[in-house]
């Protein structure tokens, strides 16, 4: 059996308030035509089709003409991931099943397998611990547990068929970027690969990085890089042979709709030097040495580079503690991070523990609201 993974579409999300859908448009095209030319028996989608649970109508727009093009190819499996609202993707599926589009976004599937040439494919979608546990059974709170309970009822489904699971977590030991949303506000997110034992294979989504996890596990990967932490990547979508390990699997590298550039310097040097032609097409980052900030550095840099979207600014000699423009000091912080920085940056005064433990069931709750609605 031949699979197609992919994850991570997140249609609707812009790039430093620049749109991504013609990038997106780009990536679907070459979905479609790798399905067909590779004449792969299903398509995995591993979550996180849209960016956000109310997605613009573009985005749903274009989800709906990939879904139609890819049923005309095969089969397609689609998983909640938790940008999603899995009660608004989830609509119409039973309808969409009978077009072999088999969307899941329910824990009460997780144990009835979508069959296809042979094979079973049980499609988890992400689990939110405070929305999942009850129904299946977990008194502990966790990332862990739950998926944990999902893969007992996997397991206790399998009937020596061939094997494949979709999952939407964040895996311990695999790679992150600085583009993915936390999956937990104070507590631990990430599940031991050990939870998957039995299967065949593993198509995750969630991490917009390419890799593989273990000996039968992958991450697909985004197709387009979402933050310039991502700018090494090679964005591909795995093209699997059921029965091969997962190391074995042959990856297919996305078109690069506008490359990455990461360009550090004096701003002078920056619109002089011909070593960065290269990145004149390219979405640019830009850290500025100068010892003395230039004036309109933004609007100098985009008559070179016309798609710079991020300026930072590290004078020659700088980078003591507290440097940088209030964005650089945030950056990297987690949602609860933030809004407990927030809170000391406006009273002058660090967050209580109690306090703390408020923002961070009021984070939670935010969250359980927007999956669920």
């Amino acid at each position: 059996m031949r699979l197609l993974h992919t994850a991570d579409w997140h249609l609707g999300r812009t790039f430093h308030g620049e749109s991504l859908l013609d990038a997106q448009a780009a990536a679907v095209d070459h979905v479609v035509a790798v399905a067909r030319d590779e004449r792969v028996d299903a398509v995995l989608l591993a979550g996180d089709l849209y960016d956000r649970a109310l997605p613009p109508v573009d985005a749903v727009r274009l989800a709906d003409e990939a879904l139609s093009r890819l049923s005309e190819v095969c089969p397609v499996v689609v998983i909640s991931g938790n940008h999603d609202s899995a009660p608004r993707l989830g609509f119409g599926s039973a309808l969409l099943d009978r077009a072999g589009v088999h969307v899941r976004t329910a824990v009460a599937g997780i144990a009835a397998p979508v069959e296809l040439a042979g094979a079973c494919v049980y499609a988890i979608p992400y689990l939110e611990p405070d929305l999942a546990r009850a129904e299946l059974g977990c008194e502990e709170r966790g990332h862990a547990a739950v998926l944990g309970a999902a893969m007992d009822r996997v397991r206790a489904a399998l009937d020596g068929r061939p094997s494949v699971v979709m999952a939407h977590a964040f895996v311990a030991g695999a790679t992150p970027s600085g583009s993915e949303r936390d999956l937990a506000v104070g507590g631990a997110a990430s599940v031991g690969l050990g939870v998957f034992r039995g299967v065949d294979y593993v198509a995750l989504g969630h991490l917009h990085g390419p890799q593989r996890v273990g000996s039968n596990a992958r991450y697909a990967g985004s197709p387009v890089p979402f933050s310039f932490s991502e700018a090494a990547h090679v964005k591909s979508l795995a093209v699997i042979e059921l029965g091969q390990r997962a190391s074995e699997a042959r990856l297919v590298p996305y078109p690069v709709h506008r490359p990455l550039a990461v360009l550090k310097g004096t701003l002078e040097a920056l619109l002089t030097d011909p070593a960065h032609a290269a990145a004149e097409r390219a979405w640019v980052q830009a850290t500025l040495t100068d010892a003395v900030r230039p004036e309109d550095a933004m609007d100098r840099l985009r008559k070179r580079f016309p798609h710079t979207v991020a300026l930072l600014f590290d004078p020659a000699g700088g980078g003591a503690a507290g440097s940088g423009t209030y964005g650089q000091r945030l950056a990297g912080l987690d949602d609860a991070a933030l809004v407990e920085r927030f809170v000391e940056d406006v009273r002058g005064a660090a967050a209580a523990e109690q306090e703390s433990a408020l923002l961070q069931e009021a984070l939670a709750a935010g969250r359980v609201a927007e999956l669920s609605g």
